[in-house]
């Protein structure tokens, strides 16, 4: 658990991914069309994915991919990061972690 805080504490927005899945790859462009570039750690691609993925299990990550941390905070999955983004709620959220700086809604 202790590499998944380090990993998430070095960056705005950090999610933990796996090259294959959907989900997180929906997640990554919705963070990115606001303006925000998210570390994205593929972790079918490290060699410690495995040991990751049991630690994202131990923070009761299920599914374990996509996790998503904002501003070191755990935010969660795609269901999360969606209803943060109806709610109109994620933008803020960006912005209170200086993932972007500003944001005019169109």
């Amino acid at each position: 658990m202790e590499m998944v805080t380090r990993l998430a504490k070095e960056h705005p927005v950090v999610i933990f991914s796996k090259s294959s899945c959907c989900m997180s790859h929906t997640v990554r462009s919705l963070i990115s069309s606001f303006g925000a570039n998210p570390i994205v750690y593929e972790l079918d691609e490290m060699p410690n994915g495995p040991e990751i993925e049991r630690a994202l299990i131990r923070l009761g990550c299920k599914p374990t991919v996509p996790t998503v941390f904002i501003g070191n905070k755990l935010i969660g999955g795609a269901d999360e990061v969606m209803s943060l983004n109806v709610k109109n709620k994620l933008a803020k959220t960006l912005m209170d972690a200086k993932a972007i700086w500003v944001w005019k809604r169109t």
